[in-house]
């Protein structure tokens, strides 16, 4: 019973936390902070486990918000159509980049990233513009279907698809997390010379793990796209490259919960401070100093010990008769 716990007890509640938040914050900002949470796995996937830090994530956000957007202003109405053409872009996208950016490392690779992310958003406010309408942007909201069980084109039951998918990519990097794939991606982050001398390819090994996060970012933009009934260069811009890398670090690098936990912080303080002073990021700063002076652990990573230990001895001491192992 307490393996259990300490397996799924985490999940229980930060899970259940969010789902509560629902019924006493604003259903716009909890429905933010699952979106905003999913985009952040994909930098904490890149980071924690394989060692890259990416300023690009607003790019391959873009390709899931437009890929979805164009197909509701253009072609169709069906919501759940449209997030399925966003992870279909995806897909086609990260792998044809990923070849080429995957080779980089430290530096070189954040750069790299960050280039690109400059010259889509450049690409989607100039050079297609005839297509996204530039610096207007693509408005759907009122094309935007009815769907059957779940109307994504109402706030209540688009919150409910948010929660799922959410706690579904959790739960695949969960899988990830455990599973010898997984332990492959963290080989190439501590020790690649002895993958490659155990007969594995590491640039296979990234290039795989390129895809997957960033199509869950592209899954991110997607649902921003009906999520908002509108896409704009702005929505995208590389002024924000670096919120994802904070989030994360801000939550706890390489954690499971961190994205949640520091989506939640993200968002939250954004909204209290901004309320009292413009320069909210000033905040954000001095606590993510804060953090990093302490190891690098973010909020998550902190506070994680402490519950444990707190929550596990009442558990026992209210069940003598449990032992660890049962």
């Amino acid at each position: 019973m307490t393996r259990f716990l300490k397996d799924w007890g985490a999940l229980v509640l930060i899970f259940g936390l969010l789902l509560l938040s629902r019924f006493f914050l604003p259903l716009p900002f909890a429905t933010e902070i699952l979106l905003f949470a999913m985009y952040t796995m994909a930098c904490n996937y890149l980071l924690g486990w394989v060692g890259f830090i990416s300023f690009g994530q607003p790019a391959y956000l873009a390709v899931g918000g437009y890929a979805s957007a164009i197909y509701l202003f253009y072609f169709g109405t069906n919501p759940w159509v449209a997030i399925l053409w966003g992870i279909l872009a995806g897909i086609v996208v990260t792998a044809l980049v990923g070849q080429f950016f995957v080779r980089l490392r430290s530096d070189y690779f954040a750069l790299v990233n960050l280039a690109f992310c400059v010259i889509m958003y450049y690409f989607l406010e100039n050079i297609l513009k005839d297509v996204t309408q530039g610096d207007n942007g693509l408005f759907y909201i009122f094309r935007i279907g009815k769907t059957p069980i779940l109307n994504l084109g109402n706030p209540k039951d688009l919150y409910i698809a948010v929660f799922g998918i959410t706690l579904l990519v959790w739960i695949f990097y969960r899988y990830l997390d455990r599973s010898f794939f997984g332990a492959c991606c963290k080989a190439t982050k501590l020790n690649e010379d002895k993958l490659i001398f155990l007969g594995y390819s590491s640039f296979q090994i990234r290039w795989l793990s390129f895809i997957i996060a960033n199509t869950t970012a592209a899954l991110a933009g997607s649902l921003y796209a009906v999520y908002f009934g509108s896409m704009s260069p702005d929505f995208i811009s590389y002024h924000r490259a670096a919120d994802p890398v904070i989030v994360t670090i801000l939550g706890g690098v390489g954690t499971l919960y961190g994205p949640l936990v520091g989506a939640f912080a993200y968002i939250g303080l954004k909204d209290l401070v901004s309320g009292f002073f413009t320069n909210w990021e000033l905040v954000i700063g001095v606590i993510l100093v804060a953090i990093m002076l302490r190891g690098e652990k973010g909020i998550y990573g902190s506070l994680a010990p402490w519950l444990e230990k707190r929550l596990f001895s009442k558990f026992q001491r209210a069940n003598p008769a449990i032992k660890e192992g049962s």
